[in-house]
């Protein structure tokens, strides 16, 4: 998410702003930095107070539309108010976390922002995860309660016997009868007074918000209010809401794009928030044209699917201006513009922990961003090259690192320093926190947080991502830990020992889950792929599978990785058996099917 940088650049920008550019360029650029420019100037206004000022500015218009409901920006407020209210008379405190588990609607929304308000942490948890994936995320977190959506009651369950310490547990529901819906509508909805209200500044944690990283469990990324007024602030600078705007939300409100940039940017500017539970391929275009939506915040994955979809009628009835988000790859940018007609996509690159981010508003085709001339020396970007033995970056004789040359491909670090765009609010973990944070670098004593990813720059200053570094690979838009999916292998009956690693497919972004497993007599497929639905959300689960008898490993005894992924699920390439989740269950490939998955054709 967004690192902005100082007011005094504005003026820096004005000889690039006089020329005849693009209309999307350096206009962007200063949108963003005019909104982000005083947010350090009054320390004391939190989020959920600039959207105060909206609610008494836009009344009635709509804020947020749901599937089952809509609340204008009066009824937000007051929901938010009411939920505020309803936290401090239970004897939560400034400084208390909840963690929330829900799906996508409205409420969501209104209750974080709602808990935030009055100074409660909210951890915002995948509500794809289960059993020790979910136990996990919630223990990291150790909040005092758990609001939870009673469509999930079965999530909860499955988590509690890989809890040490139980929260209470307050159920939210579709309806006003639901515990927390009817304890809350006996509070006032007017805005809070001084008198009743902890006092909140930029510095206190708003969220905890949780990201994979590169090895192990998911980690909960600390998010404060700055940050949260930040992204929200700076993409509102770039995509320029207006209060006709709607902006269609399909993503995770459990993450920082869905469920902050998103909404957040859009709410700024007085317009509404079209919220959908999932991406449905085949109903998106009859809703975004029947909502009126003129934004659409996506990851590259579902741009690709609507791409590959066969034609449909309601795909020319759209009135979207702008479509924003991540990991939109060349060959899918070029199709979906020229197919759809939309006329201005808006690609960037961010990560919920980061300290740096970086936008292409000049809509260059396959670049994650650009850091352009006037920005340069408040630029916190760095690539420096990399080291694949170690797995950390190259240093040079004197023990700095070596920047990467134009074209080559390194890890991207990004400057820390006392300035609160710039710090590293860490993880809850202070282990997994050090190990982000990379000292020495360009001079004695300095600090840099390492991204985990490994980028390249041209000479005109846009980044293009190369791929992770580490066990992490990305599927599906989520970034999926091999260290999480192997522990799940483990525990199935049969599974010897397994080696998870990510594996390009044709046609498809990122990179497919591919296990290799050692098997017993005992093994069976139809039971691995029963545990597997069980303990896993579907983007983390094998696409691919190899069953051997021994795995290999190095001298060192680490499991051999590069070959298996190289050598992939292509039968002709070895005797191992090969199989892919398919329709319900893993299925055999050979030749032919392995034919399809080459072409692309086969829909996964």
């Amino acid at each position: 998410m967004p690192a902005t940088l100082h007011a005094a650049t504005i003026a820096d920008a004005a000889p690039e702003a006089a020329g005849p550019p693009r209309a999307s360029s350096s206009a962007g650029w200063i949108g963003a930095l005019a909104r982000t420019a005083r947010i350090d100037a009054q320390p004391q206004r939190i989020f959920p107070l600039v959207l105060d000022e909206v609610a008494q500015a836009q009344g009635d218009a709509p804020a947020l539309i749901g599937t089952e409901e809509t609340l204008s920006h009066r009824d937000f407020a007051g929901r938010r108010n009411r939920y505020a209210r309803w936290a401090l008379a239970r004897g939560l405190a400034k400084g208390d976390t909840v963690a929330l588990l829900m799906r996508n609607g409205p409420d969501y929304l209104a209750i974080w922002l709602g808990l935030s308000r009055v100074g409660i942490c909210v951890a915002l948890l995948n509500t794809n995860l289960r059993e020790r994936g979910l136990a996990h995320c919630i223990a990291v977190a150790a909040p005092r309660l758990l609001i939870a959506g009673t469509e999930l009651a079965e999530a909860w369950q499955g988590a509690l016997p890989h809890l040490d310490a139980l929260p209470e547990v307050v159920w939210q529901g579709r309806d006003a009868t639901a515990p927390l819906a009817a304890a809350a509508a006996a509070f006032r909805d007017a805005p809070l007074g001084p008198d009743e209200a902890p006092a909140v500044t930029l510095r206190d944690p708003a969220l905890l918000i949780y990201t994979s990283g590169t090895t192990g469990l998911p980690k909960a990324a600390r998010v404060s209010h700055h940050r949260v007024m930040m992204w929200t602030h700076w993409f509102a600078g770039l995509i320029e809401p207006t209060p006709q705007d709607r902006m269609y939300d399909c993503l995770p409100l459990y993450h920082s794009v869905g469920g902050v940039v998103a909404p957040g940017s859009v709410l700024l500017g007085g317009g509404s928030v079209v919220i959908r539970e999932k991406f449905s391929a085949s109903r998106f275009w009859a809703d975004v044209a029947s909502s009126g939506a003129t934004l659409f915040q996506y990851i590259g994955e579902l741009c690709r699917y609507l791409t590959l979809a066969p034609p449909d009628p309601a795909e020319y009835a759209h009135s979207l201006r702008l479509c924003t988000g991540n990991g939109m790859r060349p060959e899918v940018w070029e199709a979906f513009q020229a197919r759809f007609a939309v006329p201005r996509i808006l690609e960037f690159y961010a990560a919920t922990e980061g300290t740096l981010s970086l936008y292409n508003v000049e809509g260059k085709v396959g670049a994650v961003g650009r850091v352009p001339p006037f920005m340069a020396r408040r630029s916190p970007a760095l690539i420096v090259r990399h080291d694949a033995q170690t797995g950390l970056p190259a240093r040079d004789a004197a023990g700095r690192c070596i920047p990467a040359a134009f074209g080559e491909a390194g890890e991207l670090l990004g400057r820390l320093s006392d300035r609160a765009e710039y710090t590293f609010e860490g993880y809850t973990s202070a282990q997994e926190s050090a190990r982000k944070i990379l000292r020495d670098v360009c001079a004695p004593g300095d600090a840099w947080m390492r991204t985990g990813d490994l980028m390249r720059r041209d000479a005109q200053g846009f980044f293009y991502f190369v791929d992770r570094i580490g066990d992490t690979f990305r599927w599906k838009g989520e970034n999926v830990a091999t260290t999480e999916v192997a522990e799940a292998l483990h525990r199935v009956e049969g599974v010897r020992e397994a080696n998870v690693y990510g594996v390009p497919v044709p046609g498809a972004e990122g990179r497919a889950g591919m296990a290799a497993l050692a098997v017993g007599p005992d093994f069976d497929l139809a039971q691995l792929h029963a545990a597997l639905a069980r303990r896993l959300p579907p983007y983390a689960r094998p696409l691919f599978l190899r069953l051997s008898d021994e795995l290999g490993h190095t001298e060192t005894f680490k499991q051999k990785k590069a070959a298996l992924a190289e050598e992939g699920f292509d039968p002709a390439r070895t005797d191992d058996p090969l199989y892919l989740d398919h329709d319900g269950a893993y299925r055999r490939i050979d030749a032919a099917l392995y034919a399809e998955l080459a072409a692309g054709t086969l829909r996964l």
